[in-house]
């Protein structure tokens, strides 16, 4: 095979292997997303029954958070393995703890059925769930990254990234069309199963598509078996724990910003300010469009501008949408909220796209399924695993939504300090760990 063939060869089994992250990762956070959806609008009556409805949504936000709790064990046990024994393998796996637990949460009986066993299987499910992810969101970005042209890293790290946007609409796409079609009611009482039995037919779909990846070639040649670590996360947490910290306090941010926008304004509205839900669902998805459609073009600029810088300047913005979000949700003006929503999934996307390849570039190719995994999900549990509870208890307690918006402010500036200490080194971009750039065999030179 010729240079060009090779080239070619490689080009194209990268882009198979963004699309193939791309769609495994829209399956697996239509799952997560539809939890959270349901967790917003149905489980605190079904699973949580309680006169005072703020109280029943700090609950089915608590078992939202649980599955953020469970996500960096995700991470540590799938890393461990995507790190040992490689990639591929751990991807499929990861695709059916997701799809089978919310399969099972279809069918777990109400609290009126089975009493207090109902919300314990359900948060059961949920805490497998955030393991299953906790494994996907690594592996789908160290995937794409390995096999990605080196000049475009950004772009290619984008389509895993953009999964997120992707399965929050088809997620909020499922129980609009079924709370349109069946009727509020008929939904609330047992429509809301219909969309999480369906994962059973995109678990297939899923699965074949993983099935035909191979597995990358960094990690191949680069990664012998004879120098792989017998356990990556006690290297990770010896060594790497600075890397760890710091990612977590870049990733907090963003993640924090997002489940506000995707999650608790679905409560918030419809509970306080009494909008109604199908508008609130609308909004959600028409910012997810944005935020889906503008990732390719933000990894691109970052590519051109550098990550680092990129994810630095979208961080600025983001606090100050940050801090007009709820100010503006709470007009009521339903056009002004519209187009807001629509434009903050544009700047939540400048830095989403980004931060998938950021992370897993400040971990060396040996442990960097464990590193990137651990660092991203702690920070998600941080940052989105929290904030739709802190935000509900916050509300209760101060009957005020500017205490929701300080504490994005506060998280916010947090994240923005974290952006600001990375080296470019840190990011790959000036000639340190990138992708195996301090492992990177000696290439011979040609004439």
């Amino acid at each position: 095979m010729t240079p060009t063939d090779s080239r070619t060869s490689g080009t194209s089994q990268a882009r198979r292997v963004a699309w193939a992250a791309f769609i495994g990762s829209t399956i697996e956070w239509y799952d997560f997303f539809l939890y959270a959806t349901a967790a917003a609008l149905v489980f605190n009556v079904q699973f949580f029954p309680t006169a005072d409805p703020a109280v029943g949504s700090i609950a089915a936000f608590g078992t939202l958070a649980a599955g953020f709790v469970s996500r960096p064990l995700g991470g540590l046990v799938m890393g461990h393995f995507g790190d040992r024994y490689g990639r591929k393998n751990t991807l499929i796996a990861s695709l059916l703890i997701m799809g089978l637990c919310t399969v099972a949460v279809g069918l777990i009986p109400t609290y009126a059925g089975i009493g207090v066993a109902a919300p314990i299987l359900l948060t059961l499910m949920r805490v497998i769930q955030g393991i299953g992810l906790g494994g996907e969101w690594g592996g789908a970005v160290v995937m794409t990254l390995e096999h990605a042209p080196e000049n475009r890293r950004g772009l290619y790290g984008a389509a895993p990234q953009m999964g997120v946007p992707a399965g929050l609409i088809a997620a909020n796409l499922a129980v609009l069309g079924l709370t349109r079609g069946l009727g509020e009611d008929a939904f609330n009482s047992w429509g809301w199963r219909i969309p999480f039995l369906l994962s059973l037919l995109l678990i297939a779909v899923g699965m074949y598509l993983r099935l035909r990846i191979e597995e990358s070639r960094a990690y191949s040649e680069r990664a012998e078996p004879a120098a792989r670590k017998k356990l990556p996360v006690a290297e990770v947490l010896q060594e790497h724990w600075r890397s760890v910290l710091r990612a977590c306090f870049v990733v907090v941010g963003n993640s924090s910003v997002a489940y506000v926008f995707m999650t608790y304004v679905l409560s918030y509205g419809k509970q306080t300010l009494h909008i109604d839900a199908v508008f609130l669902l609308l909004s959600v998805i028409g910012g997810a469009v944005m935020w889906l459609v503008s990732a390719p073009f933000w990894g691109r600029l970052g590519d051109r501008w550098g990550l680092r810088r990129l994810f630095l300047i979208g961080g600025f913005i983001r606090v100050a949408w940050a801090l007009a979000f709820l100010p503006v949700v709470d007009t009521g003006n339903k056009p002004l909220i519209f187009v807001f929503m629509l434009s903050m999934g544009l700047v939540l996307s400048m830095t989403h796209a980004s931060v998938g390849v950021m992370t897993a570039l400040m971990f060396p190719l040996r442990i960097r399924y464990t590193g990137s995994s651990a660092a991203y999900q702690i920070g998600s549990l941080l940052g989105g695993g929290i904030t739709p509870l802190v935000a509900a208890s916050l509300m209760k307690a101060t009957g005020t939504s500017m205490s929701i918006t300080l504490y994005l402010l506060a998280i916010g500036l947090i994240s923005l300090a974290a952006t600001k200490g990375l080296s470019r080194d840190d990011v790959g971009e000036g000639g340190g760990e990138g992708v195996g750039a301090a492992e990177r065999k000696p290439q011979p030179q040609r004439v």
